[in-house]
């Protein structure tokens, strides 16, 4: 099967997986692909799991979870599912950090979430929609109002614009395909309404009204921390887990203990965003909060996005919050380091990256905000954006158009899904590709057990002591944040001796809960006078043990996200 992957397009549902068949018949012994369940319209949702499989079974290792495209429209985020995979098998044995992360942990990478919404992405008739294709809240068509469409056959769903002595919106002076905000008192102008491209049902010649989508879910409103009903959170499905897309994930990564991190992809804003969606940074404890910062550090040096929190950063409406996401559930139910990563941002891009108001910070822009109110001068730096380095395809020129409805208006303005909604295809990979270095990394800062030593000693009359000693040798400790802890949902460090037949047990247990084992991720800047590092990452456990010369004895060492080590010693 032929490898031609590339990142300079996007992959329909078929082509998709093709692609990752490829992949893992070339790599089979890193990569295996399975079915985690069937989307809304039956298509298999393929998750593939990546780690060095002749170093130990995927789910003995500590593991990181990556998904893309659960909103319909995101397809660069499978691009950057497929990426990581793509890095991952093509530079094991050639990069020590690769090589080192698929030979002691594992990934778990989801590139297609929601495959039913994406084909109508994909269709010859695109049809734009939020995530899942489930008709909801009911099952009806809209019987008025504007429904989308491409009505002038060009192959894009654009805007119209459309003469109205009322309208709020007027061309810019200096550039005319620019529409701006009328000003409050003024009259006597050429204004203009503006809408999206398309039909209206049941047209009464006076009245403009978007029509609701029949499709009304949102996928990343379905999660359980934090659920609300509809009426308090949009989109967000009859209940928690309610749709097979998002039941798909909760059953699979409930199922696999050893996740200890998570990225999910989305589009669009360049920015990684870490929890809460909910509540301020006080309600964390302060090591997951610190812990947080440390890693959107790193993954801001090494993508060059900002990381921020929803709460304060990223919120749609200054009085309102997001609920039933992803990133808060796994962290709020399940304790794991979870980031939602915004691809693509036009804006930087173009330019426009600091000095929005005091609190921005160089390199950073108000994601939200920006879109309600900036200075005019900034969107003539788009359009020169576009015309120069799109070649002028992220604004299209206004032309003429004689609307059955509407009579003559004028259609064109931003192509919102080449220039905005993800990374036009020449500069995807560019995009992208830091992305993936950033999970690698992520990955890495696991804990992880390793076996320091495993000894045995006569100590008279047939018996003989047998010393386990294991280390944490990640950066994150065993339990790997404060939260797990809190929510009871991390099982300590689990010993177990196995005897052979005919050997007996003085003293300790055949299995025993040891406790959790510190990391590094809570030391300080520098050692000072006062600081020490007593060995808390460090577990010995003991046997008295009664047996013969040359009985084999094993012993295991297991924790459901730092790994599992086994040893066994010969009795002399």
């Amino acid at each position: 099967m032929s490898l031609d992957i590339r990142f300079d397009t996007y992959y329909p549902y078929e082509p998709l997986v093709q692609k990752l068949e490829a992949l893992c018949a070339t790599y089979p012994n890193l990569l295996k692909m399975q079915t985690i369940g069937k989307s809304y319209e039956g298509r298999d949702v393929w998750l593939v799991t990546a780690t060095n499989f002749a170093t130990g079974p995927a789910e003995e290792k500590p593991a990181f979870w990556c998904d893309g495209n659960i909103h319909a429209t995101e397809v660069s985020a499978s691009s950057a599912c497929l990426y990581l995979l793509y890095l991952l098998a093509t530079e094991y044995g050639k990069r020590p950090d690769i090589t080192r992360a698929l030979d002691t942990r594992t990934f778990y990478v989801l590139p297609r979430v929601n495959p039913d919404g994406a084909e109508l992405y994909f269709a010859e008739k695109p049809k734009f929609i939020r995530s899942s294709v489930r008709p909801y809240p009911y099952d009806e068509d809209p019987i008025e109002g504007l429904i989308q469409e491409d009505i002038d056959g060009d192959g894009l769903i654009l805007q119209m614009r459309i003469p109205d002595p009322n309208g709020p919106w007027k061309p810019h002076p200096e550039d005319p395909r620019l529409l701006i905000r009328r000003d409050p008192t003024e009259t006597g102008g050429n204004y203009y309404r503006v809408l999206p491209e398309g039909r209206f049902e049941n047209f009464d010649g006076l009245t403009m009204r978007v029509a609701p989508q029949k499709e009304g879910l949102d996928l990343n409103r379905n999660f359980p921390a934090h659920w609300r009903q509809e009426g308090e959170q949009r989109g967000a499905g009859p209940f928690p887990g309610s749709e097979p897309e998002v039941y798909n994930m909760v059953r699979f990564i409930t199922a696999h203990p050893n996740i200890t991190g998570a990225i999910t992809f989305h589009t669009y804003s360049g920015v990684l965003l870490r929890p809460y969606g909910t509540q301020a940074d006080e309600a964390f404890p302060a090591e997951d909060l610190w812990t947080y910062q440390t890693i959107g550090k790193k993954g801001t040096e090494i993508t060059g996005y900002p990381a921020v929190s929803v709460f304060h950063d990223f919120k749609y409406h200054p009085k309102e919050v997001i609920t039933g996401v992803f990133d808060d559930w796994m962290y709020d139910h399940l304790g794991v380091f979870a980031w939602t990563v915004e691809i693509w941002s036009p804006q930087r891009q173009a330019g426009l990256t600091e000095g929005f108001d005091k609190d921005t910070k160089p390199g950073q822009f108000r994601f939200i905000d920006w879109y309600r109110d900036h200075p005019i001068e900034e969107d003539l730096k788009m359009l020169h954006w576009s015309d120069t380095v799109l070649e002028g395809k992220g604004f299209i020129p206004w032309r003429p158009f004689l609307h059955p409805q509407l009579g003559e208006i004028e259609i064109g303005g931003w192509n919102a899904q080449y220039a905005f909604r993800n990374p036009p295809p020449p500069l995807l990979e560019k995009e992208i590709a830091p992305l993936a270095e950033w999970a690698v990394w992520h990955a890495l800062i696991s804990p992880r057990l390793e076996l320091a030593s495993a000894t045995v000693e006569p100590v008279g009359d047939g018996a003989y002591l047998i010393r386990l000693v294991v280390d944490n040798t990640g950066w994150l400790p065993t339990y790997v944040c404060k939260k797990a802890l809190e929510k009871k949902v991390v099982r300590d460090v689990v010993v177990e001796i196995t005897l052979p037949e005919g050997a007996t047990l003085r003293s300790g247990k055949l299995r025993a809960e040891c406790g959790q084992l510190e990391g590094r991720a809570y030391k300080g800047t520098s050692p000072y006078g006062w600081a020490a590092d007593p060995t808390e990452q460090r577990l010995k456990a003991e046997w008295i043990v009664c047996g013969r010369p040359g009985d084999v004895i094993a012993l295991t060492a297991r924790h459901e996200r730092a790994g599992v080590v086994r040893a066994a010693v010969s009795l002399p």
